[in-house]
């Protein structure tokens, strides 16, 4: 016989359950519904950028110093650091794109900022499954040496994207002015998030700074599962998991301590 609590639990959650997938079909709807360019440019703008790196390479006949496949590099690194890049930049918006729906009692203003964070995770995902697959089938890159692996690293950088959007969100909304201004900072962590380079590639003194930066243990553990023992990779999971949880607690405390103010309009 179930409990009371037990119950209670179970119609809450699918109530959650309900108003996550109302918003997110709104979302997809108010952002795809009269421009089906939009949700093409979630693979076009990878695969723009892959393919432009291998012109590049093969201009400059930079195959010479290095037998990885290019494609590979850049198909493993770019793509995860756009996931949480567009995750923070999309989250700054969730509220004033939804305000309105707070009229509803079960939408919380925690409700419109995972919505949209997982519009774009889930977007992002859809995208690097299909133009490997794709890249895969035409054999311009290899079948993956643990896709275990990737898998973990992709979840656990999905919860930095989250946790992240979380704290940006929160940020934004007292800072007005900080919303552009973390739209040009999180371009210029692109490239710390070791979307094109190796740690161990770099000087051994820089090797236990950039380390510091949680991103790039994502990417590290992402290619490790592609490339296996033929790269040297130096992540640490764990410590990816540690900054996921910080991020985790002080995104949903800073939500929770302004949500309270926000009123429908």
């Amino acid at each position: 016989m179930k409990t009371l609590y037990e119950t209670s639990l179970k119609e809450s959650l699918a109530i959650q359950k309900r108003v996550i997938g109302a918003l997110l079909m709104r979302e997809i709807i108010t952002r795809y519904g009269r421009n089906n360019l939009g949700f093409l440019w979630l693979f076009v703008e990878p695969l723009m950028l892959t393919l432009l790196i291998v012109f590049l390479w093969k201009f400059l006949r930079a195959d010479r110093i290095s037998s990885l496949n290019i494609v590979a590099f850049i198909l493993t690194g770019y793509p995860m650091a756009m996931m949480w890049r567009n995750a923070s930049n999309r989250a700054i918006g969730a509220i004033s794109a939804n305000v309105s729906l707070l009229y509803h009692r079960n939408v919380r203003v925690l409700d419109t900022i995972i919505s949209r964070t997982l519009l774009e995770v889930a977007g992002a995902t859809i995208a690097q499954i299909a133009i490997m697959a794709v890249l895969i089938a035409i054999r311009w890159v290899d079948v993956p040496n643990d896709i275990f692996y990737m898998l973990l690293a992709w979840l656990l950088m999905a919860l930095f994207a989250f946790g992240l959007g979380l704290i940006i969100c929160s940020i934004a909304f007292k800072f007005d002015a900080f919303g552009k201004i973390w739209s040009t900072l999180s371009f210029i962590l692109l490239p710390l998030s070791g979307a094109f380079f190796f740690v161990s590639s770099l000087p051994i003194q820089a090797q236990k700074y950039v380390l510091w930066i949680p991103m790039i243990h994502g990417t590290e553990m992402f290619r490790h599962g592609y490339f296996g023992s033929s790269v040297i990779t130096m992540e640490n999971p764990w410590y990816l998991l540690l900054c996921d949880l910080v991020l985790l607690f002080v995104g949903l405390a800073m939500v929770a301590g302004f949500s309270k103010g926000v009123e429908a309009r």
